[in-house]
């Protein structure tokens, strides 16, 4: 089954909900459901993006405010735009900054013009306003925009989360009227917080402005599992069928698994950069800590059914060295070694798809997993 969506999306296959899709972009063809490594300030931490590419990744994000911070969009444009300044030759998507709103919240004023923030990095005060940033998305070339919006806190009232939605969908409204560079693409952010009613209002409005994809945001901040992801199934049954969805910010990998089954296409999070960085590998059987005493004289890789670079040529017992020594081929095994996972689990979950076989594998993946993430810390 082959669907031609909007925005360059064509939907491939179907198994229930999951969606096996591909997005077109200047930048070429991105098979989805795909998760995106994180380069907030144009760069995957520890890894270099021909790397990325050798490991299959064909999408990326980066964040507009951290850019506009520092080098500025003006030199990344003056320099060829983000991919020539990165070395980036796949597609790139950015965040608007919204989401530090919230991050960066005891620094952030929010009005109906946009967000007064202080930086950062030298404290000067920053505004942030939806034609601003997406000017500023266009300036670096992106392939996929994100618009400007609100993420409330957890917990919440019903009244601010309502004003939330609201003032997320006037910003939405005023990026359309920034004109765009050639093929660039702009998503919109549900928002809504934990409420269905605020949910629905935020999809519905959303929705019937003329955006290529559209984002589900204000998730996975603080609120029980369960309830993030009833949140997200309802919010991604509001949307259509024929645009890519994005699920922000969601990034373990049962959480991804159960969001592919609930048709999502596109995910992020710094979980497998951040993690690696501090000891941690995820692998068929859980995570694994090498901070771990336990790995001191083990000769295994860290994940015997891997066949990434790294388990092919280091011990748990040399990464645990690695680590412990302070040497930065530690983040870089692990970083290689995690988003090497993280792809291959995408493109097993594409080919069950394609085979009808999505729930079975599913199971069986957690099956081997078992109920916990792995050790405990």
């Amino acid at each position: 089954m082959e669907r031609e969506g909007k925005g360059g999306f064509t939907l491939v296959a179907r198994d229930g909900e999951a969606r096996r899709g591909r997005l077109l972009t200047r930048h070429g063809a991105v098979d989805t459901p795909a998760f995106m490594p994180v380069g907030s300030k144009g760069a995957v931490k520890a890894m270099a993006p021909d790397e990325l590419w050798t490991l299959g990744y064909r999408l990326i994000l980066a964040n507009a405010y951290h850019l506009n911070q520092r080098p500025g969009e003006q030199l990344v444009r003056e320099l060829g735009g983000l991919h020539r300044f990165m070395g980036w030759r796949g597609a790139l998507l950015t965040d608007s900054g919204g989401y530090q709103t919230l991050s960066l919240a005891k620094l952030t004023s929010i009005g109906e013009n946009g967000v007064l923030l202080r930086s950062h990095i030298d404290g000067k005060q920053v505004e942030l306003t939806p034609e601003g940033v997406a000017a500023m998305q266009r300036a670096l070339g992106v392939d996929i925009m994100m618009t400007l919006d609100e993420c409330a806190p957890y917990p919440a009232s019903a009244e601010q989360v309502l004003r939330s939605v609201e003032l997320t969908t006037r910003w939405a409204e005023r990026s359309l009227e920034v004109e765009r560079g050639c093929g660039q693409a702009m998503f919109a952010i549900v928002q809504g917080g934990v409420y269905p009613h605020l949910r629905k209002l935020s999809a519905r409005q959303l929705t019937a402005l003329p955006f290529e994809g559209f984002a589900v945001g204000g998730l996975a901040v603080g609120e029980p599992k369960a309830q993030m992801l009833d949140t997200a199934a309802l919010a991604g049954e509001l949307l259509p069928q024929d645009r890519p969805r994005y699920l922000m910010g969601v990034g373990t990998p049962q959480d991804l698994l159960a969001a592919i089954a609930l048709g999502y296409d596109l995910f992020d999070c710094v979980l497998p950069t951040r993690n690696a960085r501090n000891g941690s590998a995820f692998t068929c059987r859980g995570a694994i800590s090498v901070k771990r005493a336990r790995y001191a004289r083990d000769p295994m890789p860290l994940d015997e059914a891997c066949s990434c670079r790294p388990c092919r040529s280091f011990s748990r017992a040399y990464l645990r060295h690695l680590y412990l020594s302070g040497e930065i081929l530690a983040a870089r095994a692990l970083t290689e070694h995690n988003l090497f996972f993280y792809g291959r689990l995408m493109s097993q979950a594409r080919a069950a798809i394609a085979s009808g076989a999505y729930q079975a594998f599913w199971r069986a993946w957690l099956g081997r997993m078992g109920e916990s993430a792995g050790e405990r810390e």
